[in-house]
């Protein structure tokens, strides 16, 4: 978590007001590393249609009813999910436009995530979710299960990138809203600048996930999952009508119970989870779905090992005697939309977060010189951080002559109080030879005084999509404002003010059935609390991006692939100051460029193929060591230019001996990367390999329908790697193995 904050201070320009103050207390320590009813199965537009079913069981297809379609959400857009699915292919999301506009006419590259493509590898990360994404680098932080740490095109989306149900997860210091995949229906990765529709964010784009909503029809699910390192974790999911409701009423609840040891010394993986939900249909026209989640979480401290000449050693830094990181997180929230007529719909979703955790970690100092010992410091931390954010949107469409409009406008606004203790102490020397882990008292440090921050955000936005012949024209504009507040005592309470108007423009044309080449510019902005030497405060950092690119569907098929090229310029981020390295300006700038190729395909029920392709190069224009060193034209540390991933599952046609059985495997490399930003030492190349096998017992005996065995296995050749990033390493996950027994009804 260390470097993700250091490398976010200077570059991702994180929004929460503690960014400052929190980064001075983790230089501190070497510790904080890592951080309804169905829609209509075919949508008819001008020029393209997209057909769809509602996707139902199918044997060995590793759906269930919810099956990741449209037809779940309770809203058709605006924090609505992906629709037009099949497989591991969507053909409309939401998220680029707050629209149902095809991913064929979104001027920007988009990859949606179903709920078949997560259950056949069975995440239990949103990392892992994500990992065969082009653009995405998941593996950054190693084997990290205490925070949803990731880069998109190069930038951070931990804290100001990642959204639910269209709508921003507010993030601060170690306090990071925690996604449980089995809890999604699907997830859509928009890469490039979001803030025209959404405010204050990553140049890098957005990650919204779609939380499971209540259908219509009764189904149900019940998983038991075991794995290594003595992992057992049980999942159900189930719902439908009320019965009596006239079918204007239905239910979902969604929960897990987890407990796993982890290759970290004593580090635990536990997990509770429960997501109820309903929704209220009175009419055609009128929709209310409520959606709610407790979850707890109790995770290790310190997922690091010693580093030494940027090499990460056998050396575990924490200790199982004070190992802790335990987190509470509760939410409340619904979807709203009413329809006036088939050209005029309102929504407005809702969302309150409470978020607590209790934070405890040993960390190594140093080795004695004859290397027989090590000293140790500890840290603890109490935080607590909760949120409301509440998005206003009205949808029109509209015809001018031979101009057919689709208009978006919106009021949003957001709200977060985040509070926070630290404390730092001393812990016995760690003995080397017989690695006496546990096995003596460490005492929590007291806590210091407690610093409170608190953020308010308004933006007003309006997007206009016009469709003249083959040409979509889409062009977004927002002003937000947004205040900042600190108390630390015994120091007077600082504010700070910001506003800024972000926009994008993009141009679609359909020059053949399916396929469309595009360009769009969008800007993105993201505040900076704290002051230079001089008192003056920061100016938000700004990011602009032009891409380019071509998306194809093959008629007839469910087969699509995209090309984009891109060019980020992220200007005004924090670096050290040259003149005075204990401040820092605004003057600091990086650039991604690069280019990226995606297939999705779903070839047959049950057998889809997913491959990724990205090269970046991603550079410091104006940047400053902590040691007042200049980075300019240094390559980012961490991030690999070159990635490819590829996923492939088959089910065996019911005209074969092998029928019900599914077969599937990955392939995930990462070319080499600088470990340090000075781009002396260099990471190693990694190849990873995963597989998936199943078998639908209904193959052997309709009476067995529903039944499903499948085992998902990760690293499956157990390769011992490792990354290093802005001068601290962190170690890869060793193999993976989770089994599944499933019955879905």
């Amino acid at each position: 978590m260390k470097s993700l904050l250091r490398r976010s201070g200077r570059l991702s320009a994180c929004p929460m007001p503690h960014r400052t103050s929190f980064l001075a207390l983790l230089l501190a320590t070497t510790a904080l590393t890592g951080p309804a009813a169905a829609q209509q199965a075919s949508v008819q537009l001008d020029q393209l249609s997209v057909e769809g079913a509602v996707p139902g069981p199918r044997i060995g297809s590793g759906a269930n009813l919810s099956g990741g379609d449209g037809g779940t959400a309770a809203t058709s857009g605006g924090g609505g999910g992906p629709s037009g699915v099949a497989g591991y292919t969507a053909r409309i999301s939401p998220t680029a436009t707050k629209t149902n506009t095809p991913l064929l006419e979104t001027p920007q590259s988009v990859t949606v995530l179903t709920r078949e493509a997560l259950n056949d590898r069975n995440v239990q990360t949103l990392n892992e979710a994500i990992g065969y994404v082009a653009g995405v680098s998941s593996n950054v932080f190693g084997f990290d299960p205490r925070f949803d740490s990731f880069y998109v095109r190069g930038f951070s989306l931990t804290y100001d990138g990642i959204f639910r149900d269209g709508l921003r997860q507010v993030a601060a210091g170690l306090t990071v809203p925690r996604i449980e995949p089995y809890g999604i229906e699907a997830a859509t990765i928009l890469r490039g600048p979001a803030s025209g529709l959404y405010g204050l964010g990553s140049p890098g784009g957005i990650l919204d996930v779609t939380t499971k909503r209540p259908v219509f029809t009764p189904f149900g699910e019940v998983q038991l999952q075991v794995g290594n390192f003595d992992r057992y974790q049980g999942n159900f999911d189930i719902g439908g009508p009320v019965e009596g409701t006239g079918g204007t009423l239905a239910y979902r609840l969604t929960g897990i119970q987890r407990q796993s040891d982890t290759f970290i010394p004593g580090g635990s993986d536990d997990r509770s989870y429960i997501a109820p939900s309903f929704t209220w249909k009175p009419s055609a026209d009128t929709t209310f779905t409520f959606l709610s989640e407790y979850q707890e979480t109790k995770l290790p401290g310190s997922t690091t090992f010693f580093n030494q000449n940027l090499r990460p050693t056998r050396i575990y830094s924490g200790d199982p005697a004070f190992n802790d990181f335990r987190q509470q997180q509760g939410r409340v929230g619904y979807a709203f939309e009413h329809r006036f007529d088939a050209d005029l719909v309102f929504r407005q979703n809702f969302r309150f977060y409470d978020i607590s955790n209790d934070y405890r970690y040993a960390s190594i100092g140093a080795l004695s010189p004859d290397g027989t010992s090590a000293s140790r410091s500890t840290g603890y931390s109490r935080q607590f951080l909760s949120q409301i954010t509440l998005d206003n949107q009205i949808e029109a469409h509209v015809t001018t002559g031979p101009v057919a409009h689709t208009l978006v406008a919106g009021l949003d606004y957001a709200h977060s109080d985040f509070n926070y203790r630290f404390g730092f102490g001393a812990a016995p020397d760690l003995n080397l030879v017989t690695r006496n882990y546990g096995q003596q008292p460490i005492l929590a440090p007291l806590l210091g005084p407690r610093t409170a921050q608190s953020q308010d955000q308004v933006g007003l936005y309006l997007q206009e999509q016009a469709r003249f012949d083959r040409f979509v024209l889409t062009l977004t504009g927002r002003y937000d404002w947004v205040s900042q507040t600190t108390t630390a005592a015994p120091a007077a309470a600082t504010q700070q003010n910001d506003q800024a108007f972000t926009g994008r423009v993009g141009l679609n044309y359909l020059l053949a059935p399916g396929l469309v080449p595009y360009a769009s510019y969008a800007t993105t902005f993201a505040p900076q609390p704290g002051v230079d030497a001089a008192g003056r405060a920061f100016r938000p950092a700004t990011g602009d991006q032009i891409e380019a690119g071509v998306k194809y569907l093959i008629p007839g098929t469910n087969i699509q692939a995209g090309f984009a090229g891109f060019d980020i310029v992220q200007s005004s981020v924090l670096r050290t100051d040259p003149n005075n390295v204990a401040f820092q300006v605004a003057t600091g700038a990086v650039e991604s460029r690069g280019f990226e190729m995606e297939a999705i395909a779903n070839l047959a029920p049950g057998t889809n193929l997913t491959l990724a392709y990205t090269h970046l190069n991603l550079r410091y224009l104006s940047q400053t060591s902590f040691a007042g060193q200049s980075l300019d034209g240094n390559a980012l540390s961490g991030i690999p230019g070159d990635t490819f991933t590829g996923f492939l599952s088959y089910l065996f046609p019911s005209s074969s001996a092998l029928r019900g059985l599914t077969l599937g495997g990955g392939i995930r490399f990462n070319a080499n990367s600088f470990a340090n930003d000075e781009n002396t030492v260099r990471n190693p190349t990694v190849t990873l390999f995963d597989a998936l096998i199943a078998y639908d017992f209904a193959a052997i005996d309709p009476a067995y329908k529903g039944f499903r065995a499948q085992v998902n296995a990760n690293n499956i050749f157990d390769r011992d790697y490792f990354t290093c990033q802005a001068g601290f390493c962190y170690r890869g996950a060793p193999a993976t193995v989770i089994g599944s027994l499933i019955y879905r009804w």
